[in-house]
This record gives structure tokens, C-alpha cells and sequence, in this order.
């Protein structure tokens, strides 16, 4: 899947996936532009474009079910890195969580992870927390639409 031209604030990393596709947020809290729909939990058109990329839809819906299945152990890992204020395992983790979910058509998600990143980048553990709480409430969210929509469709 190609990534969004922009870069985020940090300078390296991709910018916000959601403002890449034309909506503006406030620190990955989900506000949009005037007049703009609000996103669903899972863009189904972009596991579509991950298809068309893997040359079929076995390898997305594959990823797809593993996303799923390895969310606790991924919030998890995110959760603790954060709690103990571990900036390069928050960071290895929460880039990881932005990446995979950008994947799977969460943008919303992959919104906030970008909004907790830069939080880390900052050592700013305080709204990291605040984020972390919204990450989980995200997370719960997009797993259960990506299986309800995407992964129980295609089994």
C-alpha cells in the first residue's frame, strides 16, 4: 500500500492518514472539517487496494484476522511502554500499531496513534495517558468492525 506524501510534525514518519485523505483532526481527536462525514471505524476501500496490491484477497484477509487476533498483545505491549514511560518501546509500538492499522483501513485509529507518537517524541506521558485510554475505546472499536464487515464476510 503506498504511504501518504506528508510527514508528521516529528519529520519522518507519515503524517496522519485521515488528513492525507482530506480530513483535518485536533490531535488525533476525530474532528473533521465542517460538513465532512465522520469515518468509519474501517475503511473497507482500502483493504480492497491491499487486495489489488497482494494480487488477490487471501493475504489481506490474512493480515486482516492477525490485526484482530494480535490486538490485546499489541495494546498491551503500547500500554506498558507507556505506563512505565519507555519512550523507544512506546514508540516501537505505537509506530507498529499506526502502521497496521493504517493497513487494515483504520484510519481513525491510525489517527491517534499518530496524535500518541508525537506525545512519546515529546516524553509528554501525561497526555500519552489520556491518549492511551482513546487508543483502547479506538482499538475495541475498529477490531469489531474490521471482523463484523471484512474478515466474517470473506470466511
Amino acid at each position: 500500500m503506498d504511504s501518504p506524501p506528508h510527514t508528521s510534525s516529528s519529520g519522518g514518519d507519515p503524517a496522519e492518514p485521515a488528513a492525507a485523505a482530506g480530513r483535518a483532526t485536533d490531535s488525533g481527536a476525530g474532528y473533521l472539517t465542517a460538513g465532512a462525514p465522520e469515518p468509519r471505524w474501517v475503511e473497507l476501500e482500502i483493504l480492497a487496494e491491499l487486495e489489488e496490491e497482494l494480487d488477490g484477497p487471501q493475504l489481506a484477509q490474512e493480515f486482516a484476522r492477525d490485526y484482530a487476533a494480535l490486538w490485546d498483545q499489541r495494546f498491551g505491549k503500547l500500554s506498558a511502554a507507556v505506563n512505565v514511560q519507555d519512550s523507544p518501546a512506546a514508540l516501537d509500538a505505537v509506530i507498529s500499531l499506526r502502521i497496521a492499522s493504517t493497513m487494515v483501513g483504520g484510519l481513525r485509529l491510525a489517527v491517534l496513534a499518530q496524535a500518541l507518537e508525537d506525545a512519546i517524541r515529546r516524553t509528554d506521558f501525561i497526555q500519552g495517558q489520556v491518549l492511551l485510554e482513546r487508543v483502547a475505546q479506538h482499538g475495541l472499536h475498529t477490531v469489531s468492525e474490521l471482523q463484523a464487515n471484512y474478515i466474517l464476510k470473506n470466511d
